[in-house]
């Protein structure tokens, strides 16, 4: 009886620790999601606001009544953006813009690491060395706008396409994806005949879908949310038809803002009248963008974890 005895105190002891540790692990998990939730609510409600105001009448923002909840609900603001064609021109060309960019980047980018994935090729190296210097060090803006107008780049479209088409970084996580695929596959192709813009085509490309559409999601929303490169520009009037909708958008706060002593001259409701175009203004330029990460999410994943520990 007391051998028994002594055999059951281990496995009772094992059997409390265990149901210590997944109390443990319970009040672990709560505490990841609850901060998981905070967040969520801080991502969140900065939006819902933005949608309440846009939603709510002029004279509720003006009295500050207005959080997450629409007063005096009306859609007179997106009514004014929908039927004003500087809204309407500007977030078409900022969608084919976006576009634009985030097909000329990608194929730039394929094209500068796929041939760094070859062991053999000459001045590998010193080329890689180059493309992280300018990782590290960059020219700078005033070089950059004299380098366009000497181009005569500045106030075209143009100048928003090509200066910021490629990114080294994008570059670098493209190569290490590549560096990923086996080389028996690119091996048996070059067996087969294949080239290598045959051998890139058949077989990187295929595979790589998670990191193309990751680097497409990176590139076209660093575009779509990029004003400055356009307001340093595009200065003069005839260039205003290539604002993107984030430069216009800018440009409307400024303007909203310097009338605003002229609104509280006629009872602040002007004032708030511009504050809902504002607010409507901004869910035109974020809510596209955001529709595009449910479509990529599940090659986004994937394309952030094997893109970032191959290599």
């Amino acid at each position: 009886m007391s051998v028994a005895k002594n055999m059951n105190v281990p496995s009772a002891k094992k059997l409390h620790d265990g149901m210590i540790k997944s109390r443990t692990t319970r009040i672990g998990d709560f505490i990841i999601a609850a901060i998981c939730f905070i967040l969520m609510l801080l991502c969140l409600l900065p939006m819902l606001h933005v949608l309440a105001c846009s939603l709510s009448s002029a004279d509720a923002l003006v009295k500050n009544e207005v959080f997450i909840i629409p007063k005096g609900w009306n859609i007179d603001a997106y009514a004014t953006v929908l039927s004003t064609e500087k809204y309407v021109r500007s977030l078409g060309w900022t969608a084919i813009l976006t576009l634009l960019c985030t097909l000329i980047s990608i194929a730039l980018t394929i094209c500068a690491a796929y041939p760094l994935t070859y062991a053999e090729l000459k001045g590998g190296r010193f080329v890689n060395f180059i493309i992280l210097f300018t990782m590290y060090f960059s020219a700078g803006t005033i070089p950059s706008y004299l380098l366009l107008s000497r181009m005569s780049m500045l106030n075209t479209p143009y100048a928003l396409i090509f200066p910021n088409c490629i990114s080294v970084f994008n570059i670098i996580i493209m190569r290490s994806f590549f560096f990923g695929v086996p080389d028996s596959l690119r091996e048996a192709a070059e067996i087969d005949g294949a080239g290598p813009i045959r051998v890139l085509v058949q077989v990187y490309l295929p595979l790589s879908l998670p990191v193309i559409a990751t680097l497409s999601l990176f590139y076209a929303v660093g575009r779509w949310n990029g004003f400055s490169d356009a307001l340093m520009y595009l200065k003069t009037s005839d260039s205003e038809k290539y604002w993107p909708i984030q430069l216009l958008l800018y440009n409307v706060i400024k303007n909203s803002t310097q009338t605003s002593e002229q609104a509280a001259q006629e009872g602040f409701f002007a004032n708030g009248v511009s504050k809902t175009i504002q607010m409507a203004t901004v869910m035109f330029a974020t809510v596209p963008i955001l529709l595009v990460y449910p479509w990529l999410q599940k090659y986004f994943v994937t394309g952030v974890t094997i893109g970032a520990v191959k290599g």
